[in-house]
């Protein structure tokens, strides 16, 4: 089923995925830089973002907002808003998607209440209100008569490889199904496979705290630890993450998926992760504010470390690996210390039978035990 897409955001990601969409659906991608946009719809090719990539000329681009929202919304409720923004964005962005819609409620115009599914591709937690991206959209939709429906997309995926039509796999995740399904309709084919999933916040969990992960093996690889140093990282980062995540509410299952395990692993060996270089560069003795202006876009690990370790803390999850990246951040270390650190830990049983990880569930007749 063809269907209308705007996509909000026109960075690395948010332009693969529209690229990606608009080979089956009329895609609207949008961008508050006019300049960048007609750039993007003059020269064909994202050079800011995406460079060497040709966009299809099936894509639409655009600077105005009212705009991109009339297209989610003009086909009666069955299109879908897409926010490609980083988490430091994404309030502001849902601000005004809120303000636009309500305003044509006003005016009596077709726009109003017509986007019903908003999907958000950011991965982190809110610095400040320590919240996952879907709570920060009900908190600004609360209240809204006719508010859409909400779901995450996430999974181990490089913006330069979806851009050229490479496999890969992702999750949607989301309390609504008509969303997930829409998602799916709007998004699996071709080379990319999409896998639904109701474990919002193990989903976004998932994608936050990988990031932070990922700046931990890129300091070991530069300080030639080795493969061995890195796999131990992935799979205590692992048990990290899967601790946090379940004290928050998750399922255990959702971190041995796509967006647990899958984006961790990818993460934290892929050339393409912004947040390994990070690292990588950290532990070569370059400044962190030098590092992050070179980077030309957003490694939300950076912002994320001390907020996701913040939440640890409040709820008695011990997290080592997260908070030498925090600390090494922060400038309270630097990249040999925060290793020493590590390595200076007391001797721990890998798994504890009261540790989050151990999962008891109530017997069901019937059911394997």
């Amino acid at each position: 089923m063809r269907m209308n897409i705007a996509v909000l955001g026109a960075g690395a990601w948010g332009t693969a995925l529209a690229c990606h969409a608009s080979s089956r659906h009329a895609v609207q991608l949008w961008g508050r830089d006019v300049g960048l946009m007609q750039a993007l719809r003059t020269r064909g090719e994202n050079t800011r973002y995406l460079p060497g990539i040709a966009l299809p000329e099936t894509l639409g681009f655009t600077s105005d907002l009212g705009a991109a929202l009339a297209h989610a919304g003009a086909s009666a409720g069955s299109g879908l808003l897409v926010l490609a923004t980083p988490v430091a964005g994404l309030r502001n962005v849902a601000q005004t998607v809120r303000e636009h819609a309500q305003a044509h409620v006003a005016a009596a115009r077709p726009l109003a209440g017509s986007i019903k599914h908003v999907l958000i591709l950011a991965k982190g937690f809110e610095q400040g209100s320590g919240l996952l991206p879907h709570a920060v959209l009900e908190q600004v939709f609360a209240g809204w008569a006719d508010r859409p429906a909400i779901g995450v997309l996430s999974g181990p995926s490089f913006a330069q490889e979806v851009a050229r039509g490479l496999p890969v796999a992702l999750s949607v995740a989301s309390a609504d199904g008509d969303l997930m399904q829409r998602a799916v309709q709007a998004l699996h084919g071709g080379g990319m496979r999409i896998y639904a999933s109701g474990d919002l916040i193990g989903v976004e969990v998932g994608g936050a705290v990988k990031n932070v992960l990922a700046i931990a093996c890129g300091v070991s690889d530069g300080l030639g630890q080795g493969l061995n140093a890195r796999a131990a990282l992935i799979t205590r980062g692992l048990a990290e993450m899967s601790r946090l995540g379940m004290a928050l509410g998750a399922q255990m299952e959702t971190f041995m998926g796509l967006s647990g395990l899958g984006d961790l692993v990818l993460t934290c060996t892929g050339d393409l992760s912004r947040n390994r270089r990070v690292g990588l560069q950290l532990a070569a003795g370059k400044t962190l504010d030098r590092i992050v202006a070179g980077l030309g876009h957003v490694a939300e690990g950076v912002p994320t470390a001390q907020t996701i370790l913040d939440l640890a803390h409040g709820r008695g999850v011990a997290m080592p690996i997260t908070a030498a990246v925090a600390d090494l951040l922060a400038g309270r270390c630097n990249a040999t210390d925060a290793l020493r650190a590590l390595l200076a830990r007391e001797p721990q049983p890998e798994a504890r039978a009261t540790s989050p990880l151990t999962v008891e569930t109530p017997s069901t007749p019937g059911a394997p035990t």
